[in-house]
């Protein structure tokens, strides 16, 4: 076995929006990533936890972190964990936005927000926002005492006024996103992500054979990710461990200075997401998100119930948990699980060949050919339904990619596709190939004005 590790250095940017409650850090973080996830709502403290998103502006990507407003003075218990996040989000950002009230205009709490980012010594954008007309851009020279560096932007995040200039700006740090080189095929990319404390390092150095990566009983003691390349049986991997995620309200400053934003980057990079969770305790609704998050990211996943022999048993009792296990992850229904502990090394054994059986269904190619026969039975057994007087009519199908399978069909008008239909025909591309804990993406092309819907 062939083993060498380096730290991870890639990643996109990472740009954090800082500032008071309730100055519409909501709404910009909405804007740049395209999205309605942070809430909004007029009223000071709604955004509590650091909300991640993505954004893609004229060929150059970056994440987005939102996070609750920061109040330097205050003692309130609320308020002091969402300062908390804010540290957090600035000790992690590469560039920082820091945003004020364009109609509330300059408090002392901006001021010591300032002064602290002045110290981080990172990129810092202040945007003035609420600056919705003419009438409030005389708002904007006083905030100039703060002593910041660099032209102060007057912005109206809700309205869209002053964007486009700001971010011409902010775009010049943003380096344009390269093309993806051609994967290789020969080397499997393995992300090991989960909660803090379920077992990632204690697994990765059990597959090494050797106390490569640091382990201990303490949540947090993984920092960053690290890159482990193996050889073994043949086969190269790359293992991903991460720093371990927690539910992020339970998230300390000094503890764990690092965040969910690891574990976005290792999904990103990997081909296989082996997913540990904790037996003794379930799955927890951050278990479902980050699992969730694999998913929607295309990864192939290998669910991993670890400390095992913690688990009082019985002959029924791996069935019950596995049971339990599908019915909380119902959108991983046929996901490989294996029982084991990385502890004592019990079932370790099977998870690198589970790894290259879900590799194997992540690049799969079906032949077009026997691909029109297998949706033509489908469309036979059960054909689409009739909509608008209307009947759902598939001229031809091929599989456009891999990483994850990727098939388009190509129909006589996509409104007339129901999800429902959709389902039944990733079911039956599973029914006969299989793809055992790998997504498949399909979308339609219609000959009708040649529109294509993505699924």
């Amino acid at each position: 076995m062939i083993v060498t590790p380096q730290h991870d250095e890639g990643g996109v940017p990472l740009v954090a929006i800082v500032g008071r409650p309730n100055v519409g850090k909501s709404r910009l973080f909405n804007r740049l990533t395209g999205t309605r996830f942070a809430i909004v709502e007029d009223m000071p403290g709604v955004t509590r936890d650091r909300q991640y998103g993505e954004a893609v502006w004229f060929k150059r990507r970056f994440q987005v972190v939102d996070t609750g407003g920061f109040e330097p003075e205050s003692i309130d218990e609320l308020l002091v964990q969402m300062r908390e996040q804010a540290h957090l989000a600035i000790d992690e950002a590469d560039i920082i936005i820091f945003m004020v009230d364009g109609q509330s205009g300059l408090l002392p709490a901006d001021r010591e927000i300032a002064a602290m980012l002045r110290r981080t010594k990172k990129p810092i954008f202040t945007v003035v926002n609420k600056v919705d007309g003419d009438r409030h851009d005389m708002n904007v020279p006083e905030f100039y005492e703060l002593g910041v560096s660099g032209e102060i932007h007057g912005i109206s995040a809700e309205h869209g006024r002053g964007i486009s200039d700001f971010m011409d700006d902010l775009l010049e740090l943003v380096p344009i996103e390269k093309a993806e080189a051609e994967p290789d095929d020969e080397l499997i990319r393995v992300a090991v992500i989960g909660k803090p404390n379920a077992g990632k390092s204690s697994l990765v150095n059990r597959l090494l054979g050797e106390e490569r990566l640091l382990t201990s009983e303490v949540p947090g003691t993984t920092r960053d990710a690290i890159n482990t390349y193996v050889e073994a049986g043949g086969k190269k991997y790359l293992f991903i461990d991460t720093a371990g995620v927690r539910r992020k309200r339970s998230i300390s400053q000094r503890v764990e200075k690092y965040s969910v934003v690891h574990s976005f980057k290792a999904v990103d990079r990997a081909d296989v997401v082996v997913y540990m969770l904790d037996a003794t305790q379930g799955v927890t609704t951050q278990d479902q998100r980050l699992a969730g998050l694999a998913l929607d990211k295309g990864r192939a996943m290998v669910l991993l119930l670890n400390k095992w022999d913690l688990v009082d048993k019985d002959h029924k009792t791996a069935d019950a948990h596995i049971a339990a296990l599908r019915d909380q992850l119902k959108f991983q229904p046929d996901a490989p699980v294996v029982t084991l502990s990385a502890l004592t090394g019990q079932r370790a054994h099977k998870v690198l060949p589970m790894v290259d059986k879900v590799h194997a269904e992540y690049i799969r190619r079906v032949p077009t050919g026997e691909l029109n026969r297998v949706i033509a039975e489908a469309v036979a057994r059960n054909p689409p339904a009739v909509r608008s007087n209307s009947r759902l009519k598939i001229f031809y199908a091929s599989q456009v990619a891999t990483r994850p399978p990727t098939f388009m069909f190509v129909v006589n008008d996509t409104a007339l596709i129901h999800f429902s239909y959709q389902r039944y025909l990733v079911n039956s591309l599973r029914a006969k190939y299989g793809f055992a804990g790998v997504p498949i993406k399909v979308f339609f092309r219609g000959r009708k004005n040649n529109e294509e819907n993505e699924r």
